[in-house]
């Protein structure tokens, strides 16, 4: 059975599939290779905790695969949070530290910001940034104004697609986020539900820009924020909305690569993980994340495989999974 062809893959690794899973420690012990060998995950997120120094990372990341290549699946995503600045999991003095984006002047700044970043991730075998950040936050209000480029919207197009270009010279997935924008929020959805209620034409002169060139560079990822859009979705937040993930990303916008959540384990989302992975595939979205170790894995792998064993939802299934080979097969 091949590993680049879906069409011929069980349900289980359909299902599993469309989950990226975080996990607690430093090594790939037992634990964390029954985990890949029965849930059959799309890709790993790391965080501080996974990390010690660059030669225990790298073996971490050589084990990750080798689990994988003999749970009989694709190369693993090894996917990180290293956007410079607060937000980063590598930190000095055995990695170096990066300024964060908000202090990049221009787009030779972010590009070599990236180009630099690239290295050191593709040395110790990460394969993806979750990264740039294209959020307009050019109001000081905004939850995002140190994580995101400083300026209009204009600025923050020209220096993420240098960035973008950057990471894929350089062989690293980047993903732009967070869609449809959140610079214009003053509450953090890692603990609650922000709401925003701007119309969507004055999103689409805004916001939009960045993904919307993102989009045309054809970025390898994009991950969906955890707001309430009240004017395009009253009812979901962007990460469990088919209309906005579906509907405007996909279909009005033309997005064809990989949609991702933000982190389903966030105190925005306060919902049972089987309507969580039902809004999920619903709303076309290739990948939820789940970034803790814990009992919601497994919920939500379950609730995936139940809905890829069911003949109405094959294609759906198929269709994610041939976006996220494509990726893995273009890397360097």
């Amino acid at each position: 059975m091949s590993l680049y062809s879906p069409e011929q893959w069980s349900p289980r690794k359909l299902a599993g599939q469309r989950l990226m899973i975080g996990f607690e420690g430093p090594v790939c012990d037992e634990r964390i290779r029954s985990l890949i060998a029965r849930i059959f995950p799309a890709g790993v997120v790391l965080f501080s905790t996974n990390v010690r120094n660059p030669e225990q990372l790298i073996r971490l990341n050589r084990d990750l695969q080798s689990s994988a290549k003999e749970a009989g699946l694709p190369p693993l995503i090894i996917a990180m949070d290293q956007e410079g600045g607060n937000v980063a999991r590598l930190r000095e003095p055995d990695f170096r530290e990066f300024a964060p984006i908000s202090e990049l002047k221009s787009t030779e700044e972010a590009r070599e910001h990236a180009r630099c970043m690239a290295v050191e991730l593709k040395a110790l075998g990460i394969t993806m940034n979750l990264a740039p950040v294209l959020d307009v936050a050019d109001k000081d209000t905004s939850i995002m104004k140190k994580r995101a480029f400083t300026g209009d919207a204009r600025a923050v197009t020209d220096m993420g697609l240098a960035m973008i270009s950057a990471y894929r010279q350089e062989g690293i997935h980047s993903v732009a986020k967070h869609f449809p924008g959140i610079g214009r929020t003053i509450l953090d959805s890692h603990h609650v539900l922000p709401r925003l209620d701007a119309e969507k034409s004055l999103l689409a002169v805004n916001d939009f820009l960045p993904f919307g060139a993102a989009i045309k560079a054809d970025v390898d990822g994009i991950m969906v924020s955890h707001i309430l859009y009240g004017k395009l979705d009253p009812e979901w937040p962007a990460s469990l909305s088919s209309i906005i993930s579906r509907d405007l990303l996909r279909n009005e916008m033309g997005y064809e690569g990989v949609v991702m959540t933000d982190d389903l384990d966030m105190k925005a989302i306060r919902l049972p993980m089987e309507k969580v992975m039902e809004r999920m595939v619903l709303a076309e979205i290739d990948l939820g994340l789940i970034c803790h170790e814990g009992p919601a894995i497994d919920e939500a792998f379950s609730t995936l495989l139940f809905m890829a064993e069911k003949e109405e939802n094959k294609a759906s299934f198929i269709q994610s999974a041939k976006r996220i080979l494509r990726i893995k097969k273009n890397r360097k």
